[in-house]
């Protein structure tokens, strides 16, 4: 992990997951806090030596790789948290994130790891879209839903820290298939960006950018291409395919192998997130075919 600096005021902790820094008036904050305590205590160590405060912390949305480590400041070092508001509500029930990939049911012991299931913590203050302060922090909340259900962007100080609203392209590459809850909502919040003005960007994952809006452009590229070749897959399939078959025969086309069920279960939740999308289009339908589900064009 490194300390990276942007501007004057604003820095970002690289590594797998990007952490946010700002200081100004000799006050500190930090925007997300990486995976567990471990991430964080290197963010705290790397900040004492440098003899930057902190004093508030962020969080984005409510998956573990952006809040694990939130505990730690909470409780050992009472840092208060700031998050949206429906964010709020799995940041302090993290369960919810395993409950609802494993279909509303309690979800089994696998599933019930750091990756998936963070520590809980209680967030001191909501943060709403818009103009907000904090301290001497003046930043404007920016709603980017898609990837989560309530996700923000921070813009700060001619900086923006996009969260998971897009992948830098390195990460694209890697993952091929990004967790997205709704593919509608993501495309949307990624033109979004095109809007903003600032002087540059922190994906979650991916480098800093001056010039992001070509990344930007290959999450959306990506991401319809996706859109295309699921509707394809069900157009082929003449008398429809099943939601599983499709799932495999999608996964298998992008060469992507699931390592265990908690991360084919995160490709289930995307893929679906791809269907509903094609869907509200009136492109494809879900039907129930002798206890199947079936995905057949419209």
């Amino acid at each position: 992990m490194k300390l990276q600096q942007l501007n004057e005021h604003c820095y970002v902790f690289t590594g797998a997951v990007n952490i946010g820094y700002c200081t100004r008036d000799g006050k500190g904050l930090l925007i997300d806090t990486g995976l567990d305590d471990s991430s964080i205590k290197k963010v705290e160590k790397i900040l004492n030596q440098k003899g930057f405060p902190l004093d508030y912390c962020i969080i984005t949305h409510a998956h573990t790789d952006h809040f694990g480590g939130a505990s730690y400041l909470q409780k050992k070092l009472e840092i208060p948290l700031f998050a949206p508001s429906l964010e709020k509500s799995i940041l302090e029930h993290p369960i919810l994130e395993p409950i609802y990939l494993f279909n509303g049911a309690k979800p089994i012991g696998e599933l019930r790891n750091k990756f998936l299931e963070g520590q809980a913590v209680n967030i001191d203050y909501e943060i709403n879209t818009g103009n907000n302060t904090i301290g001497p922090f003046a930043f404007q909340a920016i709603h980017l839903p898609g990837h989560s259900y309530a996700q923000v962007g921070i813009l700060i100080e001619d900086i923006l820290y996009a969260a998971d609203s897009y992948f830098g392209e390195d990460v694209l590459k890697k993952h091929i298939i990004p967790f997205i809850v709704d593919a509608d909502q993501t495309i949307s919040s990624l033109e979004k960006l095109f809007e903003l003005k600032c002087k540059g960007a922190v994906p979650g994952h991916g480098e800093f950018e001056e010039l992001f809006y070509h990344t930007v452009k290959q999450n959306i590229s990506l991401h319809n291409e996706r859109l295309h070749t699921l509707l394809s897959l069900v157009n082929e399939s003449g008398a429809g395919v099943s939601f599983e078959n499709l799932s495999k025969n999608f996964l298998n086309i992008h060469g992507v192998f699931a390592k265990n069920i908690g991360q084919w279960l995160l490709f289930r939740t995307s893929i679906t997130a791809y269907l509903t999308s094609l869907e509200r289009k009136k492109l494809i339908q879900f039907i129930l075919k002798d206890n199947e589900l079936m995905i057949v064009s419209a």
